[in-house]
């Protein structure tokens, strides 16, 4: 890897703007390619698990050789994740790892492996998401140019960040909701120059995947209109209810994580088996159940279901995810999550147009709300959940019930004292595995970081603040402007602090600096 010195990686983060423009374009358009791809694989593989299943119901010998089919599959999911366990799960803690220093992911093994192994839990019918395993290749696709093009590891975590919100655009073709997913999950600093990177990448995504697939939204179902605000009490209770299931969501998938850490599997294989094992006998029993979910959303918007079997089904979706996810095969939680909060604001809405006569026309509004507060209170980004909402429903009339919705769903998750999901998934990986972080000697490393109101160092002086040690103040930035750091320069809330580091203190300096610019 090129090696950069301190004026050249100064120099060269002076031009981030224009720069991280072509190249978030460029990322943008092979990342858009690669999850277009994985996409269209995806609808194959459903479209092709129906057909068989169908095939099969009903005649012994058939339904015997589809589990040896299922066999089979876990088998190879299980040999890929052994050769590349970074694949395992969503893929967005292990991003975020990355991101602070701590991990270090093998693009080259990571796209392939993560492309197949999808494919087949997918095939198989497991309880996952297409859109975790899609940011993780974005990211990885970016991570892929950025060692093609010799960049340093300040431009490469742009880059990262870059493909990531293209990822995500391309699976949910929402650009918006990409570029705040990226900035408040991944990135976690809202500065111009990565905005403007990652929005380039995140329309180019968005432009190549609507041109294949077209431009209709995700989810297809009419909201009436604007929930009154006499109702709005319900808004309130509901937020609280997401809030509590957010946080016994995050409870349970770790519960499910650790049950399967202790019990003692022979190898990786056999604990994949699980979750394939379970997915063959739903697929003849209740095939609802299989898959990404979006059946079940179109299904409780656009007919009324027997609320006793609304109930069984999100019982029943709720455990198979947890189970499916839990086994570390690759798939994503992400669109799983949207599911199971549309099932409680379904049930919701039905509890409340038969107790407190509220007009079954409004069931479909309380669907839409509770896809918002359950993903705000299970990873704790109210912006992105708003903004995906919108996004994934092509309706912008919900702004204020959809922000009373997630602020109370936040703020019930926060009183609850509730990690959000993809770092307490982050902790886990970190835990349970020791990874090698690369030794490429002069390699700096750039990181920014915004000062909130009431941190450690707000209102402070530069010299009377102890700042972590590896680490060099290169530059406050003040709105446009960008401050020489001294001793007497006054730190304010609202300022960007550029530091450097080795890559070797990456992770440590991260922490500790996320500690003093932030409010603990």
């Amino acid at each position: 890897m090129k090696k950069h010195n301190t004026s050249e990686t100064i120099k060269r983060a002076s031009d981030f703007p224009l720069i991280m423009i072509g190249e978030g374009l460029l990322v943008g358009i092979f990342a858009g390619f690669l999850v277009l791809l994985y996409r269209i694989s995806l609808t194959y593989a459903s479209g092709w698990m129906n057909q068989i299943l169908s095939y099969a119901k009903g005649h012994p010998f058939r339904i015997a050789g589809w589990f040896v089919v299922l066999f089979c599959m876990a088998v190879i999911v299980g040999l890929l994740v052994k050769w590349e366990p970074m694949i395992s799960g969503s893929g967005i803690p292990q991003l975020e790892g990355e991101m602070t220093g701590k991990l270090t992911q093998k693009w080259y093994k990571i796209i392939p492996a993560k492309f197949v192994g999808g494919f087949l839990c997918l095939q198989a019918g497991l309880a996952l998401g297409r859109e975790g395993p899609s940011i993780q290749l974005g990211a990885m696709m970016g991570k892929g140019i950025s060692r093609f093009l010799k960049r340093g590891k300040t431009e490469e975590k742009f880059l990262l960040t870059c493909g990531a919100s293209a990822g995500m655009a391309a699976a949910f073709q929402a650009p918006l909701a990409g570029v705040m997913f990226a900035m408040e999950e991944i990135h976690k600093n809202f500065s111009a120059a990565v905005f403007i990177s990652a929005m380039t990448a995140s329309v180019a995504a968005d432009y190549i995947t609507s041109q294949a697939l077209g431009m209709k939204p995700v989810f297809e179902f009419e909201i009436a209109s604007n929930l009154p605000q006499k109702y709005y009490i319900f808004l309130i209770a509901l937020g609280i209810i997401l809030g509590v299931m957010g946080v016994f969501y995050n409870w349970f998938t770790l519960k499910v994580q650790w049950i399967y850490k202790k019990i003692p599997f022979p190898g990786t294989i056999s604990k994949v088996m699980v979750p394939f094992g379970i997915a063959g006998i739903l697929g003849f029993t209740v095939p609802e159940i299989l898959g990404n979910g979006h059946s079940l959303i179109d299904q409780m918007t656009h007919e009324k279901m027997v609320f006793g079997t609304l109930l069984m089904l999100f019982i029943l979706r709720f455990l198979f995810s947890a189970v499916s996810f839990g086994a570390g095969v690759p798939g994503g939680i992400f669109f799983p999550m949207l599911v199971l909060g549309a099932f409680v604001g379904c049930i919701f809405g039905y509890v409340c147009t038969d107790l407190f006569g509220i007009p079954e026309i409004f069931i479909n509004n309380f669907v839409l709300l509770s896809m918002a507060g359950y993903f705000t209170a299970v990873v704790r980004a109210p912006m992105t959940g708003i903004i995906l909402i919108f996004e994934l429903t092509g309706s912008l009339s919900q702004m204020l019930s959809l922000s009373v919705v997630t602020i109370v769903s936040y703020l019930t998750a926060m009183l609850l004292k509730s990690e959000p999901i993809y770092e307490s998934l982050l902790e886990r990986i970190l835990e349970g595995m020791h990874v090698e972080t690369e030794k490429d000697g002069g390699e700096k490393v750039l990181d920014y970081y915004a000062v909130t109101e009431d941190s450690a160092v707000s209102g402070k002086q530069i010299r009377d603040i102890l700042w972590p040690e590896h680490c060099l103040l290169v530059a406050v930035k003040r709105g446009e402007k960008e401050l020489i750091p001294k001793g007497r320069t006054r730190i304010m809330t609202g300022d960007i602090i550029i530091t450097m580091t080795d890559e070797e203190h990456n992770g440590e300096v991260y922490d500790k600096m996320r500690r003093l610019c932030r409010k603990e």
